[in-house]
């Protein structure tokens, strides 16, 4: 026994020394425990975080839409005439104005009959003049003078029903626009209705999409449609200018917006986009990240007297960046966005407004 005792002396008086000369050292005031209870805390217990001033923002309201993209206009190039081809004038892929000629059919056959109609036209205008003075002579009748300006007549018709088939032996550019592929080459002969190429119109671009029924009624002419394509990586802006008379089979309805095309961009291109359906709407948007779930729905830390509050709010989701909140935060309010994990209901906070 007195061997432990001494033993339990030996290791208890040096601790019991040290204690009187550090516990007067130590301050055990309510601010230093709140230091100590706040990580990363500063001096009082004042946790950093960041935050925003909650205000209103003007923002507008859209349904998601894809489509594709279609030609302004957009016409198959056929031969009118049967014949042989004579002469290309085009290339693929070239631009054209309207009324340039990009194919001729032979017509060597037509115009040796037009001259042929054209002499019997100044044989016929001589013998009408002749008879229109002997007329005025009465050396000839009426009836006879009338049979040959009937005949006259005849042959200017005839004249200009052969002007009207030469012209058919050409094939022209009915607008402005880019040619596409050659489908028949020179010397060939075509029947009617051979598919010769395509013109497409790309200066202006239609977008086609749907839209379920329940927007018949909404007013979307003028409305934007904000879109995108593959391989371009910017927002592209389209109007609307078309609206469906009737909604399909499926219950949607068609609609067209129009695109002045400065991209270049080509027809036929699937596009996914958003149709602005309202516009100048006011709401709080707060970042994505400044909303904690909870088991009754969501809420936001604010700062209110000083202190970190945690408020129950309603909230609508615009995108994956910023939430619309409905009710739970007036404007004026600071929403903490930086720091939440340390957060409890009533800490000290020093906000860094961003």
């Amino acid at each position: 026994m007195k061997k432990r005792t001494k033993r339990i002396l030996q290791i208890g008086v040096p601790i019991v020394v040290v204690g009187c000369l550090v516990l007067p050292q130590i301050d055990f005031s309510p601010e230093k425990l709140d230091m100590v209870s706040a990580p990363g805390g500063k001096k009082g217990g004042v946790l950093p975080v960041t935050g925003i001033v909650a205000a209103y923002e003007e923002a507008s309201n859209g349904v998601p839409v894809t489509g594709t993209m279609l030609p302004n206009e957009e016409v198959d190039l056929v031969s009118e005439t049967a014949g042989k081809v004579v002469r290309i004038c085009f290339e693929e892929g070239e631009r054209v104005k309207k009324g340039d000629l990009l194919l001729k059919v032979d017509d060597s056959d037509l115009v040796a009959q037009l001259k042929r109609e054209e002499y019997q036209k100044a044989l016929l205008e001589d013998q009408l003049k002749r008879q229109r003075v002997l007329l005025e002579k009465e050396s000839v009748s009426y009836e006879s003078f009338q049979g040959l300006e009937t005949e006259y007549h005849m042959l200017l018709e005839d004249i200009e029903l052969l002007k009207v088939r030469i012209n058919r032996t050409e094939i022209r550019a009915p607008f402005d626009g880019r040619m596409g592929f050659r489908y028949v080459s020179e010397g060939s002969y075509l029947q009617v209705s051979t598919r010769v190429s395509t013109i497409v119109d790309d200066a202006v671009l239609k977008v086609e999409f749907t839209l379920p029924e329940k927007y018949a009624h909404v007013p979307l002419m003028g409305r934007v449609l904000s879109f995108q394509v593959a391989g371009y990586d910017k927002d592209i802006e389209a109007k609307v200018y078309a609206i469906d008379v009737a909604a399909d089979d499926t219950h949607k309805i068609a609609v067209r917006a129009r695109y002045k095309n400065k991209a270049g961009l080509v027809p036929g291109v699937f596009v996914t986009g958003e149709l602005i359906t309202e516009e100048g709407l006011q709401y709080i948007l707060v970042p994505s990240e400044a909303v904690v779930p909870d088991m009754d729905g969501k809420r936001l830390w604010v700062k209110k007297n000083g202190v970190a509050t945690s408020v129950a709010i309603q909230a609508d989701s615009r995108d994956e960046r910023v939430v619309e909140v409905v009710s739970g935060i007036q404007p004026g309010d600071t929403v903490l966005t930086g720091g939440l994990m340390q957060l409890r209901e009533g800490m000290k906070v020093d906000v860094e407004v961003k």
